[in-house]
């Protein structure tokens, strides 16, 4: 059993099919963390489409209501 200060997990899946067009799906992470971690992976390659998941919205709008608070 996972405690509440426990990490999520973090799981890069890639599938390349037979035309050699390649997929990157990443689960568990964060806001711009994951942005990072795919453009790592991209390397010099070409992106020919790009979509965040909700997680990533709901992070950036967490975000946007804290410093809002803050001010």
């Amino acid at each position: 059993m996972k405690g509440k200060n426990a990490m999520a997990e973090k799981t890069i899946t890639i599938e390349i099919d037979e035309q050699g067009n390649s997929s990157l799906d990443l689960s568990g992470f964060q806001g711009k963390g994951c942005g990072d971690v795919a453009k790592a992976l991209q390397g010099a390659d070409t992106v020919a489409k790009s979509q965040k998941k909700p997680e990533f919205h709901v992070e950036v709008a967490a975000l946007h209501a804290m410093v809002q608070r803050r001010q």
